[in-house]
Order: C-alpha cells, then sequence, then structure tokens
C-alpha cells in the first residue's frame, strides 16, 4: 500500500509541540543557572538576618530619634507650663496693683478720720447740732473708705493679736482677763484684708 502523503498542517503541530517540550540544560548554561540560584539565596539570608550591621545601625537610629521625640514633647509640655505659670503671676501682680493702688492715698487720708473720731470725742459742751454734723461727715468719710475695701479695726474689749494689734503699754486689769484690749488709742485699718495701720492699744496683764 502506497504512503499517505503527509499533511502540511499535521506536520506544523507536530514541529509545535517539539519545541514546547522542555530542553535539559547542559554545559556553561547549567553552571550559570546554579550560579544564579545560589546568589538569591544568598541575598534572602542577608535580608533576613538579624545580625546584620546594617539592620542593627538603623535600630539603633530608630531609638535614638524615638528618644529625642520623648524630650522634645517633655520640653514643649514644661515650656507651656512655665509660660501659663507667668501668665497667672502677672494676673495675680495685677490684681494686687489693682486692690492696692489706693493703699497711700488710704493712709494720708486715715489722719483725717483720726481728727474727726478726736474732734467728736471732745464735743461734750457743744450743741447737738454740731455733733450731728461732725458725726454724719465722719460716717460718709469711713462709708466712702469702705466702699473701697478700707475696713476699721476697733478691738476694744478683744483678745490682743499682735497680727493686727499694737501694744503701747501692759497695765493690770482684775476686772478683765489677761492679755486683752482694754483701751483702744488709735483704730486701725486693713486694705482688701491688708493691714495698712495696726490699731494702738492699752492690754491687760496679770497683777502682779
Amino acid at each position: 500500500m502506497a504512503n499517505k502523503p503527509n499533511n502540511p498542517i499535521d506536520e506544523e503541530l507536530e514541529r509545535a509541540e517539539r519545541d514546547a517540550e522542555p530542553q535539559p540544560v547542559e554545559g556553561d548554561d547549567a553552571d550559570n543557572v546554579e550560579n544564579i540560584g545560589e546568589a538569591l539565596q544568598e541575598d534572602d539570608e542577608g535580608v533576613l538576618s538579624a545580625g546584620d550591621p546594617e539592620a542593627d545601625v538603623l535600630a539603633a537610629r530608630v531609638a535614638e530619634l524615638e528618644q529625642e521625640l520623648e524630650q522634645a514633647k517633655e520640653q514643649q509640655m514644661r515650656t507651656a507650663a512655665e509660660a501659663q505659670n507667668a501668665r497667672r503671676r502677672a494676673e495675680q501682680d495685677a490684681d494686687k496693683a489693682k486692690k492696692f493702688a489706693l493703699e497711700k492715698f488710704v493712709k494720708e487720708l486715715l489722719p483725717v478720720v483720726d481728727s474727726l473720731e478726736k474732734g467728736l470725742e471732745s464735743m461734750e459742751e457743744v450743741s447737738e447740732t454740731h455733733r450731728e454734723g461732725v458725726s454724719m461727715t465722719l460716717k460718709l468719710q469711713l462709708d466712702v473708705l469702705e466702699k473701697f475695701g478700707v475696713e476699721q479695726i476697733d478691738p476694744h474689749g478683744e483678745t490682743f493679736d499682735p497680727q493686727y494689734h499694737e501694744a503701747m503699754t501692759m497695765v493690770p486689769n482684775p476686772e478683765m482677763t489677761p492679755n486683752t484690749v482694754m483701751e483702744v488709742m488709735q483704730k486701725g485699718y486693713t486694705l482688701n484684708g491688708r493691714l495698712i495701720r495696726p490699731a494702738m492699744v492699752v492690754v491687760t496683764k496679770a497683777s502682779e
């Protein structure tokens, strides 16, 4: 039987199948493939190695930056606290300056009040009309002072307090408890709670 002529299409298919089959690597090509595989393995081990000097340097740098960041935060907090304290002190100083700005002026007015009080005490033989006029003037003066934070210290009959009283003398008085103010020679005054003049007093002491 005569051979069947080859079909050109079948020949092309057979040729394509042969080209698609994997070819063995021989000679220099095989060596190159082996060397590339070893190099890749070495690179992977280098990246994953914990003892890599470059990795240690980077880790140390990260730790240093974190420490610097923490120090910067602490410095910022201290600066903010100092600024707040400075602002609070400035407000307190301004408040004190406002409260006690009249201190010198008040001290100048106190002798006027003292004169009115002494004058009122000595007006026993003067008409009631004159006494009433001086009394009203004195009250008006004290009301004005009180309006601006001035308070009078009149400690007659109270226990002697060296913070607000100045003892001019001490005398025995069996009718009063020792260390008691028995007489006020000059009244004291405070301005917004701060003493601007102590009360001058006579204090009792125990009988000898």
